[in-house]
């Protein structure tokens, strides 16, 4: 169980203002997760191999094939303004 003076200083890092019942809570939350790390710490991961992630993944890209799509024509068919068969937009500064 994590003590009084280690959630408010952990409260403290935060920034947080916690008022007694918070605080109270937060040492029972804090408690609970530390619990769980050490439940974990605890097991034999040996023979446990390195992963990034708990499923295998699987590209699901497709390749990147070119097919045939709107002209330059029909793209700016209904834009509110082209310049030089480009769409116009105002300028930006920042």
């Amino acid at each position: 169980m994590i003590d009084d003076a280690t959630v408010r200083h952990v409260a403290r890092l935060a920034r947080l203002h916690l008022d007694d019942d918070e605080e109270h809570r937060m040492k029972e939350e804090l408690s609970t997760i530390l619990d769980h790390v050490d439940a974990i710490q605890a097991l034999d991961l040996d023979d446990v191999p390195p992963t990034t992630h708990v499923l295998a993944l699987e590209n699901v890209m497709r390749d990147d094939v070119p097919h045939p799509s709107l002209s330059a024509d029909e793209a700016l068919r209904e834009a509110p303004e082209v310049v030089e068969q480009r769409f116009a937009v105002p300028r930006f500064e920042p």
